[in-house]
């Protein structure tokens, strides 16, 4: 069972999955920072890379978004008909269809509608697609599609009799806006795992708003200038009752008033089953205390993760990839050494797979368990390691033990990671996580004097440096400044500035 929090403020949302108590997903979303996933734009190609097969595209933001050939499905082009084939065709795609060049289906200073399907992350711009989906409470739309689909989720013995009521309701519903007329082309649906039991009256009703929706789209695509948003996707608020709330969802506890009435009135609209969940708190302690969510955000911003048994894990995230070392750390266990290291890679298997949900880390992910000699042990470390996995909503990727007795795998990538969002390179080391001793800036300084000795004539060098530095000057590396001073003929000054971080020292010339 899972409860939902809900911490308001007009600077930021902030939003905790709780299960049985624990923690296990961490979501923000600050105001002047929110996610573009879903946002659909009018974009203009700004530069086509036929060697990538790929193209970046001006979607109003810092940087250029990217566009792959992959990812361009009969692009809707404003004022134009949808883009066809060529018959001249080189790439493959994954299904073994043809996928004609990019150069042959786009062009700088084109516009395309483009939809982003993945945010910018640390210095790469968002990733779009020109396959539009509009998410409504029960159905996603696909515009540019026939194709009706049912969620894997929902028992195979019930798909197809909830895709043929799929299929008479959007023929009812395309008659009706065509004057009787069923289109050769209505538009694909695909049905969510919430829709499974719903009337024919709540699927006709969201057919009704994404198609509405879409017409809005088309629409303001043909009046409004390139680089313009032409729909945006739901709030944090909202997607917790769309894609947070399930049937195992015991209570959403908000705590603000206004958002509380704002989230009914939107959950009586699109997610009535949902509404009764929905608790306004107006507890004395802030909201997150309840399950001490601020603490468990600081333990997910550390390199360092303990486990009950004694055991440890070392998180290290990089720009390539993340990396999670086990230790036994503390733990001798009761009897014996194999023992021992099952039991601490077993609770390591729970436990990273709830650290890779609570700091949301995406892409290639290398797991060390410690090694294991039994082959039985590996077996049922990684069968309780893809268990864990699988009660994620972000889909994962679990290889077995590699010949290094490593565990390969990934998570898809869809928002920056929470150390990401929160934090930022560290001021003194640039980022590195270590900087340089006080002996070799020191040295530093001394090496940086003589050069600029041979090149300037100044009446005095002056050396600003942290007080560790000065310090050094002062008492341990006296003598050598001294016999640098003789050597250049020029007096050098020391002076304290507690602001600088260690590595850091300024040479000034008088």
């Amino acid at each position: 069972m899972q409860d939902i929090l809900i911490n308001w403020s007009p600077q930021e949302t902030r939003v905790a999955l709780v299960e049985y108590g624990s923690v296990q997903e961490l979501h923000v979303e600050r105001t002047l920072e929110r996610g573009l996933v879903g946002n659909v734009y009018l974009g203009k190609v700004s530069r086509v890379l036929p060697g990538m097969q790929s193209a970046f595209i001006d979607i109003g933001l810092e940087r250029t978004a990217f566009l792959h050939v992959a990812d361009i499905v009969a692009p809707f082009t404003p004022g134009s008909r949808p883009m066809t084939a060529s018959p001249e065709r080189d790439h493959r795609g994954g299904n073994g269809s043809a996928i004609v060049p990019i150069e042959k289906q786009v062009f700088e200073g084109q516009s395309l509608l483009v939809q982003v399907i993945k945010d910018p992350i640390g210095s790469k711009g968002a990733r779009l697609s020109t396959q539009i989906s509009i998410a409504g409470r029960l159905l996603v739309f696909l515009p540019q599609d026939n194709h009706i689909g049912v969620s894997q989720k929902i028992p195979s013995d019930l798909r197809d009799a909830l895709r043929a009521r799929m299929q008479a309701l959007i023929e009812a519903a395309a008659a009706a806006d065509s004057g009787g007329v069923v289109p050769a082309s209505t538009g694909g649906f695909i049905l969510r795992t919430n829709g499974e039991d719903s009337s024919d009256a709540e699927l006709a009703e969201d057919i009704a708003y994404l198609r509405k929706t879409w017409s809005r789209i088309r629409e303001l695509s043909t009046r409004l200038p390139p680089m313009s948003l032409l729909h945006q996707d739901l709030s944090l608020l909202q997607r917790v009752l769309r894609d947070l709330t399930s049937e195992d969802t015991q209570a959403i506890r908000i705590d603000s008033r206004e958002q509380f009435d704002a989230l009914v009135k939107f959950g009586r609209e699109f997610m009535p089953q949902a509404v009764d969940k929905l608790q306004l708190y107006k507890g004395e302690r802030p909201i997150f205390d309840l399950c001490a969510v601020d603490e468990e955000i600081a333990r997910a911003l550390g390199r360092r993760v303990e486990l009950k048994s004694g055991g440890y894990l070392v998180v290290d995230q990089t720009e390539a990839l993340t990396t999670v070392d086990v230790n036994t750390g503390g733990f001798v266990g009761a009897r014996n050494f194999d023992d021992t290291i099952f039991k601490t890679n077993l609770e390591a298997a729970q436990a990273i797979a709830r650290q890779l949900r609570l700091r949301n880390l995406g892409g290639i992910i290398i797991v060390d368990f410690i090694d294991m000699v039994r082959d039985d042990h590996r077996e049922q470390v990684l069968a309780e390691f893809r268990k864990q996995l699988a009660r994620d909503r972000v889909k994962t990727t679990a290889g077995s033990f590699s010949q290094l007795g490593l565990v390969e795998m990934t998570r898809k990538r869809t928002r920056e990671s929470l150390a990401h969002m929160l934090c930022e390179p560290c001021a003194a080391c640039g980022g590195q996580g270590i900087v340089k001793t006080a002996r070799s800036v020191a040295y530093d300084v001394l090496r940086e004097i003589l050069r600029e000795a041979r090149q300037f004539t100044p009446r005095e060098f002056r050396i600003v440096s942290s007080p560790q530095v000065i310090e050094l000057f002062l008492d341990e590396e006296s003598q050598h400044l001294a016999g640098l001073s003789d050597f250049i003929g020029k007096p050098i000054s020391l002076q304290s500035e507690a602001s600088m971080g260690q590595g850091q020292y300024d040479i000034v010339l008088l």
